[in-house]
């Protein structure tokens, strides 16, 4: 283990051993990123800015005038947070009474946070958007996907053919077969489907480890994000063996991922591949007077190409058009909750069953595209104004009993972000309180289901 080497200090050992075993750590302590076993760093959590030292995330308060959370000395910070929209997260978390839930929406372009909402059922608050605890599982198929395009070219529209890979990647799915490999999609399918086997061997076969993690690095993994409270840095890790590094690249464990870093991600991909410093706190109110504001739309050092992020997104598309999310984005007949808005996005889903925990992600942004109204849908013959793109990380941690996944509660935050920005067709989604008196008049208790019990850490495709 690369723990035992000479002159590594303790506290790094234990990190590689809690990021080996996906054993959550404190949040606000290290996390290891590890280059083909040989080297391991551990990165600081960088500090907020002075003015901001203290800021209390966990005590946000919610008025129809404006969103505020406590500083020490009796100051007060102003928040850039939409409160409607902050209402509609936490009621939908609260309503499905989610054990563990997080929602992190940013304005693509400012790099304002307007939702920064968690949600723990049972136990104290905690600010789980800057906690990197959580595997990236699939998620991380959207570093994958970028270092592919960059270093070997790949291209959204490629064909690959494919066999195994749904829950778990053996050795024999990394060797193509054209007897078993009956199945073939493009690699955006393969993103939009999170095809295991596809990645996995994509990776194995084009890229080092070294320029997967140097990838991994350009976004953001084992770095601390810059923003206005400490925020504990995602971790990536390959193993030595070719399995291990094949199964990481597909999303399999050895990854660690943040909410707030999961929208970063996002709206890096949204902009062309310049990433937006996310700015929380707009103002500090000292003796009811403004004493510091925040610089906004602070544009961060470039991470990828603008054709790689238009290829990623083009990935990204599938993932709400024909893809792991289609049903959470479609009513039974097929008809979009979000009409005329596409969504760019991607899924995440992996169970450790000896913990009882089965995490599931949405991360990415909308629109992908401009809107676009059929002419008879059209005021006047004129086109819609376009509504802000927004970019969001969204994490459920479930237990045995499950009601919602990270897509559904993405889905619902983004219907009333775009219902507030007037997108025609696009309708609110119920609040607690409606929901819960339908429920009554109608004589249904909430909906719920039962994750299936297994012995040993899956993922399935998503």
């Amino acid at each position: 283990m690369v723990a035992a080497a000479v002159g590594v200090p303790l506290a790094i050992a234990l990190a590689v051993l809690l990021v080996r075993r996906q054993v959550p750590v404190e949040p606000g302590g290290p996390s290891i990123a590890k280059l083909s076993g040989k080297a391991a760093t551990a990165a600081a959590v960088a500090p907020p800015p002075p003015t901001l030292a203290g800021l209390d995330l966990t005590k946000i308060d919610v008025k129809d005038q404006g969103v505020t959370a406590p500083l020490p000395d009796k100051r007060t910070a102003k928040l850039a947070i939409d409160p409607a929209l902050q209402r509609v997260a936490e009621n939908v978390m609260s309503m499905h009474h989610l054990p563990e839930a997080t929602v992190v929406v940013m304005d693509v372009e400012t790099g304002k946070v307007i939702a920064y909402a968690s949600h723990i059922e049972k136990g104290p608050k905690r600010d789980l958007a800057v906690e990197a605890t959580a595997p990236a599982a699939s998620i991380f198929k959207v570093v994958t996907g970028t270092s592919l395009v960059e270093n070997a070219n790949a291209t959204a529209d490629q064909r690959e053919c494919y066999s195994g890979g749904e829950q778990r990647i053996l050795a024999h799915d990394l060797v193509p077969d054209p007897r078993r490999d009956r199945w073939c999609t493009t690699l955006g399918g393969a993103m939009g489907r999170s095809i295991n086997t596809v990645f996995a061997r994509l990776a194995l076969a084009n890229l080092k480890p070294a320029e997967l993690d140097a990838t991994a690095r350009s976004l953001g993994f084992g770095s601390a994000l810059p923003f206005d409270v400490p925020v504990q840095p995602s971790a990536a890790r390959f193993p030595d063996d070719q399995l291990g590094f094949a199964r990481t690249a597909a999303g399999f464990w050895n990854t660690t991922l943040s909410p707030l870093h999961a929208a970063w991600i996002g709206a890096a991909i949204a902009r062309g591949g310049e990433p937006v410093r996310p700015v929380l706190a707009t103002d500090i109110v000292e003796d009811g007077k403004v004493v510091w504001s925040a610089p906004t739309n602070l544009a961060q050092k470039r991470v990828m190409k603008s054709d790689t992020a238009r290829a990623v997104t083009t990935m990204m598309d599938m993932t709400v058009s024909d893809g792991t999310s289609y049903r959470a984005f479609h009513d039974p007949k097929g008809r979009s909750f979000l009409p005329n808005v596409a969504v760019a996005g991607k899924t995440g889903t992996l169970t450790d069953a000896a913990a009882q925990r089965y995490y599931t992600w949405f991360a990415g942004f909308a629109p992908s595209r401009p809107i676009v109204l059929p002419a008879e849908a059209q005021k006047d013959g004129h086109e819609p104004s376009q509504p802000r793109k927004v970019s969001f990380g969204v994490l459920v941690v479930n237990d045995a009993k499950w009601t919602i996944k990270a897509n559904v509660l993405a889905r619902e935050v983004l219907r009333a972000y775009f219902a507030g920005q007037h997108v025609p067709g696009v309708s609110a989604p119920r609040t607690e309180r409606r929901e819960r008196a339908d429920q009554a008049r109608e004589g249904r208790p909430p909906a719920t289901s039962t994750t299936p019990a297994t012995k040993q850490r899956r993922q399935r495709g998503s």
